[in-house]
Parts: C-alpha cells; structure tokens; sequence
C-alpha cells in the first residue's frame, strides 16, 4: 500500500491543468480559414477534389460535418484555404458547420449555445453511452482517450457508461449502417428522459466517406434531433471535452 501512494506521489499530477487554454501542435489540422481573395479560373473544375464533398463554390465553403480534413483543398487551392490549429469546433446547429469566410472568433460566438435547462439538468454530471454505428474505431478511440490520466474527463462529472439505462444521452460514431440502425434506436430508446444526442466525427454527422453508400440506413436523424455535433476525423479528445464543456455552460 504505502509502495502505491509512494508512486503516485512520484507521478505527480499528469492531466493536463487548464484543458480549456492549452493550445495543439501547429501541424493539427482544425477550424478553416478561406480567402476568397486568392480564388483563381483555374480552380473552377476542381471541387471534385473533396473525397466527401464537403466543398462548394459561388461563394467558396467548407462543410466541416462532411469534411475529413485531409488538408487536399489546401493544396490544391493554395492561399484560398489555411487549416488552423483550432481545435474547439463543435457545434449545437448543423447549418454552424458550414465555413464560409468567417474567423475563428466570430464562429465561436454562434456555434454552441447553451441553455439554462441543459446546465440545470447536467451541468455537474453527465452520464453518456457511446454507440459505434460502424465506425472503423478512430472516433472511438479518440473517445476512448478522453477518460485517460492525460485528459480526465472525470473531473468534470463526465463519464461512458456501460448501458444506456445508466446514461443521460448517446455519443454516436460511424456512419450508421443497416444492422447497426436497429441497434442505435434501441439505445436511444433505452436512455431515459430528458436526453441529449451528439454526433461525433464526419461519419456520424453525414456519412463522410460512406455518405454514398447503399448499406447505410440514416433515417435515426429524420426521427430524432441531435444536440451537439463535433466535427473531426476523428475528432481530437480536446475538442470532444471542450465542445461538451461549452455545451453544458461550464467556464
């Protein structure tokens, strides 16, 4: 016993102190800038380029729900797009996912809301069941992270559970396909009211890479609303915290 409390104490604190300031690596790929400014012909034929078509001209636009951020539109259309290393980019709407010419600043303004009776309800636990609706792993993984010594989402009452009977919401990840769809609805059914929905990664949010795919079954969203979307591919474990932080009115 004493062998454990001598080693924690040699560990000292490892999760990161001020999770709402710290600042990513110049090299992660986050919030867009467009400059119009810098649009030449030659690029009109060129919108293919989007593996998901998160792209659209006239006037120039990102939709971060379907992008992968693969960085190909900063190549290709060089000065027109700088991805940012800003990670907070999660939102309460979905039409708040399209880019067009906007700062990081005046994105952040309007992109979550956060309402008295969510803060009431959740704002000091929030218990949520994580749904992988055919995902490859990646967005779980990120997830899977945000419980770890380095983030410790537990600190701030936050925490996956193991069944959705214990759960205040679903985390939902993957493009949803048709033998997962049942599944989904049934754990959404499972949790009890009020709930909350979140939409984690490109795939959740509108199908990314499989969007065109006959094997996919999306109508869960015809039925239900979702709360919270948090682009990425996968999104960053930070962007996750922060963006469910916002979402709850936590300072």
């Amino acid at each position: 016993m004493f062998d454990l409390l001598k080693l924690r104490k040699q560990h000292g604190y490892q999760s990161i102190p001020d999770i709402r300031n710290v600042r990513l690596m110049e090299t992660h790929k986050g919030y867009p800038l467009i400059d119009e400014s810098k649009w030449k012909k030659e690029y009109s034929g060129l919108k293919d380029v989007c593996p998901t078509n998160a792209i659209e001209f006239d006037p120039f636009s990102i939709d971060m729900g379907k992008c992968i951020f693969c960085g190909e539109c900063e190549r290709v259309f060089p000065g027109v797009v700088k991805f940012t290393n800003e990670h907070k980019v999660g939102c309460t709407t979905r039409n708040n996912l399209v880019i067009t010419g906007s700062t990081f600043e005046e994105f952040r303004e309007t992109a979550i809301e956060s309402e008295r009776k969510i803060h009431k309800l959740f704002g000091h636990s929030l218990k949520l069941r994580q749904v992988s609706a055919a995902g490859c792993n990646g967005c779980e993984m990120e997830l899977n992270a945000c419980s770890n010594v380095n983030f410790d989402m537990g600190r701030f009452g936050i925490n996956f559970v193991a069944s959705p009977r214990h759960a205040d919401g679903i985390v939902i990840s993957g493009p949803i396909s048709k033998n997962m769809a049942p599944a989904l609805m049934d754990a959404y059914n499972s949790v009890s009211t009020p709930k909350i929905v979140i939409a984690v990664g490109a795939c959740a949010i509108s199908g990314g890479l499989f969007a065109e795919s006959a094997e996919l079954d999306r109508t869960f969203f015809n039925e239900i609303k979702v709360d919270l979307f948090i682009p990425g591919c996968p999104p960053h474990p930070l962007t996750f915290i922060n963006a469910l932080l916002d979402f709850l009115g936590r300072k």
